[in-house]
């Protein structure tokens, strides 16, 4: 019996170490451990300051920490995702840096009303970055992206739809019980808040994006991860305008109601030139586009956090100018604006986190008055967004 509650006790612990160890990867850590009353024992956080021998860390459930690291304390350094601290490197208070995260264990018999390291272990924001830079690449490399159509749960089948007009084309996602199925949290399109979830999370009309091994004309691929969520599409002129606080009234085309949206930093704002957004709205409703002007082909790219994208346009090679390859590479080609580029009237269009009244924006273009003559394709091109994955700040 004692060897069998040893044995528990051993496993249990290695787990609590096991799962620290993975969140240091960048997920988020909701909460501490907590030991006695409210003590903390650990706590993960991203290093916002240092001085002399004291760090200021902010935990992921943005609590603030001035933890003292005495001489001698041991710091160890570990790559994204590793779990195994036999082969973590030991480092210097010195080799610490602001935007470091770190999963700080304090001593218990620190005196009373200080915060004192006993053991930190680092993961440096150069390493986060690269493996966000390698994620992103096999994102785009392997991945594949659209809004979900139906859902078999049994056979663990999603089907997605991409693209608009006669671009429109369906992707089967195949999922199984090795397969990491992950879900936005509400408001949120950061990658390392997404949770897992069962596929039957997974509702028609959400957007979805999966990697894995892929059929050789993307129209199937087997899933090693899906990440998906709700989100909303919005149409409609400007309002009003508060650079402050950050927001701005939309009257949607579809509800006639005004909506507020919310601008964050993640936020991608960009704006369509004439002839672009002339030439989308021609393709879209089915014409040529000749007579809205030349098109170019555009660099291939996938934007951080969510962007709008569709399919593969016909004739990729074809036409006098060589032709656009797909919208997504037209989009990314618009420039970057702010929100203070913006005035009333303008018309927008933007995917949003859900809601009625109040959203958040992931991606707003502007110059889109003739797009909004195709309003049905419009709303296809902007479901078909990319979600980027892979970035924990997602840390990213």
């Amino acid at each position: 019996m004692m060897k069998s509650k040893m044995k528990k006790r051993f496993t249990f612990l290695m787990a609590q170490t096991v799962v620290s160890m993975s969140l240091l990867a960048g997920a988020s850590l909701a909460g501490t451990v907590v030991a006695g009353a409210q003590t903390p024992i650990r706590f993960l956080g991203t290093i916002t300051a240092i001085s002399g021998n004291t760090l200021t860390v902010k935990t992921d459930a943005d609590g603030i920490h001035q933890v003292n690291v005495p001489t001698g304390a041991p710091i160890k350094r570990i790559a994204p995702g590793q779990k195994d601290l036999n082969t973590a490197e030991t480092i210097q208070f010195g080799d610490l840096a602001i935007g470091d995260r770190a999963l700080v264990k304090l001593n218990p018999d620190a005196p009373a009303g200080t915060e004192e390291a006993l053991q930190i272990i680092a993961v440096k924001q150069t390493d986060l970055a690269e493996k966000q830079r390698k994620d992103r690449e096999d994102w785009q490399l392997r991945g594949v992206g659209g809004l979900v159509k139906s859902v078999d749960a049994a056979s663990g089948v999603i089907v997605l739809s991409r693209g608009a007009g006669a671009t429109a084309k369906t992707i089967t996602v195949h999922t199984t019980k090795a397969t990491t199925l992950k879900r936005y949290a509400p408001a949120s399109v950061r990658f390392d808040q997404a949770q897992v979830a069962p596929i039957d999370a997974i509702h028609a009309g959400d957007q979805l994006r999966a990697r894995g091994i892929k059929k050789a004309d993307g129209t199937e691929i087997a899933a090693e991860d899906v990440v998906s969520g709700s989100f909303r599409n919005i149409a409609g002129t400007v309002v009003s305008l508060d650079t402050a606080g950050a927001t701005l009234v939309v009257k949607d085309l579809a509800t006639k109601k005004p909506v507020t949206i919310h601008i964050t930093a993640d936020a991608q704002m960009r704006r369509l030139e004439e002839r672009m957004a002339q030439i989308l709205a021609a393709r879209l409703k089915g014409t040529s586009g000749t007579s809205a002007g030349a098109g170019g082909s555009g660099p291939a790219g996938v934007p951080r956090g969510a962007g709008l994208g569709g399919g593969q346009w016909a004739g990729r090679n074809g036409g006098p100018s060589g032709g656009f390859s797909d919208p997504q590479q037209m989009l990314n080609r618009a420039p970057v604006i702010q929100l203070s580029d913006l005035k009333k009237g303008d018309a927008v269009m933007l995917v949003s986190t859900d809601g009625i009244t109040e959203v958040t924006a992931i991606t707003l273009l502007a110059g889109v008055e003739p797009l909004l003559e195709a309003p049905a394709a419009s709303q296809n091109l902007l479901s078909n967004w990319s979600m980027s994955s892979g970035e924990p700040d997602a840390a990213q």
